[in-house]
């Protein structure tokens, strides 16, 4: 079945938290028409009430605050008149000429250029010319009809304050609301990826370095972090933002409003052109970020042979060659940004501009003129704000296509196939193991393994033994499920292990490992996993049992002595006796021992042996061994030799063989031995 498009797995993502999203969504454009209604407020306030003095005045009866006393009568704008009677048909009308204003008693016809001779004010217009007697107003009466105006000035400017007060409140919530979605969602996706990572088959551990695995749950989950709490909220207020513009011109002038539209497809079209450029600088960034990760990782982890063998010049040389590379595909990104994204921006805003010119050329620009000041007010300030959410869109393509590669790279982890988690419950296997003519490859074409077969019952240890190379760790591997066999059968008291869920089969078996493992924590803590099931008493006894209790009395806090990363702080005997103590705790029907005693003094071996000897009892044990002093007691001893069982049986019969085991056992007791091999 084929995987869902990177993008509609980011939306499914978001579903998750939809409902947060929705109001933040709802808070953005209540914000949006709240701030929205500012330039109409202001065209109102040019248009009718600032501009609104040339309007034409009628004579009325009555005074209030809306008429002016001119001349001993009281005149009101035309537009004002409700039921007030009016007196007279005459007119008069205010007309401002340069910095003086001027009252005619004759109506305005037409509007144009304006002059005045002797107290005769001219209009031309074209081949047009009128003319009319005016009186020139003083101070005093030029302030008394801009009276009237004060009060709803000051009304419409509160009303201008408290929407703005109300866009804040909304996008502060909206801000809010938004990030904390973005930030739920990315908690979801790291979740997601690290728990799909403990259940990916080892196998996909095998080629791949940790460092770039681990990049992929940091460094690309924050950047698609990025994407929710920065992409798509401009893209969400911009998009918001543009279409409440868009509207608002449209009432303001349709024709305007079309040219102005061009914008969209404009942008859409760049925007689909810089992700096909983008995408692979993006692609290359996002694989050197994984590269350097991993020479990180693998520094750290091998710095004492990096200097004991003076190899500090080669890594660093090996790390300046990712990272100039590195630094130069961000070079060309960040060129192709400077190139795309303001001058971008500059050029659709200065040809919206000069198509707003041209519309407006050759025509009047006053109150009786076909467009008026207030609009024309308007429709300038909405296109400076216009080009400010074109801009945050234009801005975010290089972090929208950042997030977007990254989304692949996790989405790919993701997609993985992984181990399926069943909960049934199995009883404590009584510990009968069986290989019948197993066959492995790690490849799929060259075999470790050749038809291996044998049997260990319940309580038997069985010791494994060979060369390196010789298969002894991928019986293992295949014991627990780490992979899969490819020819053959395994038991377990007579159930195929490819019919038991990995969980219930690993459930009941425990490993020490030749260089043990220790967590971040206490010693408990390492010991029982943070197993619930396990009680302290448990823990304690296991340490005790496996004489870890002689250098844990000796530590300040005891069986709570914190344990830094990977046991730094312990010695490897130490670690050793832990990492036995773990095994032991989980009370396993099949304990395997891999190398366990290869790092541990003669003392200590002396003591786990003493230990083991104890806790051997009723459990099925496998040990991988290359000292043979630590398997003369084993019930049976398989000898490997590139995948296959040459020899087998217990101490005694193998040495009475004189084969290879023999051969290995003299070598090891520091005799001569001619032909070995």
């Amino acid at each position: 079945m084929k995987n869902p498009s990177t993008g509609r797995r980011l939306v499914q993502y978001a579903l998750h938290y939809k409902r947060t999203i929705f109001i933040a969504l709802a808070m953005l454009t209540f914000a949006v028409a709240a701030e929205l209604t500012g330039p109409f407020i202001a065209k109102r306030m040019i248009d009718h009430h600032m501009m609104g003095v040339e309007k034409p005045w009628v004579e009325v009866l009555e005074e209030d605050e809306q008429s002016v006393t001119y001349k001993g009568k009281n005149y009101k704008k035309n537009t004002d008149i409700t039921s007030d009677r009016i007196v007279g048909e005459d007119q008069i009308q205010v007309v401002q000429v340069g910095r003086s204003f001027y009252v005619t008693n004759e109506h305005l016809t037409f509007d144009g250029k304006r002059s005045v001779n002797n107290q005769i004010l001219t209009i031309s217009k074209g081949n047009e010319t009128a003319n009319y007697p005016v009186n020139k107003l003083t101070r005093e009466e030029l302030l008394a009809f801009y009276q009237p105006e004060i009060k709803p000035i000051i009304f419409l400017l509160s009303i201008y304050v408290g929407l703005l007060l109300v866009a804040a409140f909304f996008q502060y919530g909206k801000s809010l609301l938004l990030q904390k979605a973005a930030n739920r969602i990315i908690q979801k996706m790291r979740t997601d990826v690290f728990e799909h990572i403990q259940r990916v088959p080892l196998s996909y551990f095998d080629n791949r370095p940790a460092g770039k695995i681990v990049s992929r749950v940091t460094n690309d989950t924050e950047a698609i972090r990025e994407l929710y709490v920065k992409v798509l909220a401009s893209f969400f207020t911009s998009g918001i933002y543009m279409t409440g513009i868009l509207i608002a011109l449209f009432f303001l002038d349709v024709k305007l409003a079309l040219i102005t539209l061009l914008v969209v497809p404009i942008l859409f079209i760049w925007t689909v052109l810089y992700r096909k450029v983008a995408s692979n600088y993006n692609h290359l960034i996002r694989t050197r970020v994984s590269d350097i990760n991993g020479v990180v990782n693998e520094s750290i982890q091998g710095m004492t042979i990096i200097r004991a063998f003076r190899r500090k010049k080669q890594t660093i040389a090996e790390f300046e060659v990712l990272n100039k590379e590195h630094f130069t595909y961000q070079n060309k990104l960040l060129s192709l940004n400077a190139l795309t994204s303001h001058n971008l921006v500059n050029v659709l805003r200065n040809a919206t501009f000069v198509a707003l010119i041209w519309y407006f050329g050759g025509q009047s620009l006053t109150a009786t003129g076909i467009i008026s000041i207030g609009v024309l007010y308007a429709f300038v300030d909405y296109l400076n704000r216009l080009f400010q959410p074109v801009t945050d869109i234009v801005n975010q393509l290089a972090q929208l296509e950042q997030a977007r590669v990254a989304s692949e790279r996790v989405f790919e982890l993701l997609d993985e196939k992984g181990e399926v988690v069943d909960t049934e419950i199995l009883p404590r296997f009584q510990g009968n193991v069986a290989f019948e003519n197993v066959s492995f490859s790690y490849d799929g074409e060259n075999d470790v393994l050749k038809h291996i077969s044998f049997e260990a019952r319940k309580g038997e240890t069985v010791a494994l033994v060979g060369h390196t190379g010789s298969g002894k760790s991928s019986i293992i591997n295949l014991l627990f499920r780490y992979y899969d066999i490819n020819r053959g059968k395994i038991t377990i008291d007579s159930m195929d292990t490819s019919q038991i869920p990995r969980q219930q089969l690993r459930k009941h078996m425990g490993i020490v490992l030749q260089d043990p493992f220790l967590f971040t924590g206490t010693i408990e803590s390492n010991v029982s996993l943070g197993n619930d099931e396990i009680p302290i008493e448990r823990v304690r006894k296991a340490l005790r049992d496996v004489g870890a209790e002689r250098f844990i009395k000796q530590l300040p806090n005891q069986f709570e002595e914190p344990v830094l990363e990977k046991g730094s702080t312990l010695s490897a005997g130490e670690r050793q006796l832990i990492s036995f103590a773990r095994a032991l705790a989980y009370d396993p029907a099949i304990l395997i021992l891999d190398e366990a005693t290869a790092n541990i003094d003669t003392e200590t071996e002396a003591m786990i042996q003493q230990a083991l000897n104890v806790v051997k009892e009723g459990r099925t044990t496998f040990i991988i061994a290359h000292r043979l002093s630590t398997i003369r007691n084993a019930d049976q001893i398989l000898v490997l030799d590139h995948g296959e069982i040459v020899e087998r049986g217990s101490h005694e019969e193998l040495l009475e063989q004189k084969g290879k085991y023999y051969k290995m056992h003299q070598l090891q007791l520091g005799k001569e031995v001619s032909n070995v091999g």
